[in-house]
């Protein structure tokens, strides 16, 4: 739900930026819109169009409340792929030119969908 309502708010900061609802100009200003996350801090979008955000890690109580019992110190920046993953490890998402794509493949130097 978090996710929804900060990508919504970049999306509104970024149509501003390009002055234009065309996706072509709205997708690059979104790299670097920050706006308020609902935890007290700011959330950043990344050139993988990731957001940064904290990690909060709870137990849920007998009356349904939940309890952090884990935080981190800030936001994170999550990677686009994992490393543990056979073959994911050669793929980056950078939505910036010349790459322009969420699924680059830098052993073979494409994307890939």
């Amino acid at each position: 739900m978090e996710a929804h309502y900060i990508g919504f708010n970049m999306w509104v900061k970024a149509v501003e930026k390009a002055q234009s609802f065309d996706a072509d100009k709205v997708i690059p200003a979104m790299i670097g819109v920050a706006v308020p996350n609902l935890t007290g801090g700011l959330s950043t979008m990344m050139p993988n169009h990731h957001i940064t955000k904290p990690v909060y890690i709870g137990e849920i109580q007998a009356d349904g409340q939940l309890n952090t019992v884990w935080q981190t110190p800030g936001t994170l920046v999550a990677q686009e792929w994992s490393p543990y993953l056979e073959g994911s490890r050669d793929l980056i998402a950078d939505w910036r030119p010349p790459m322009s794509c969420g699924n680059f493949n830098v052993k073979t130097g494409k994307c890939g969908g």
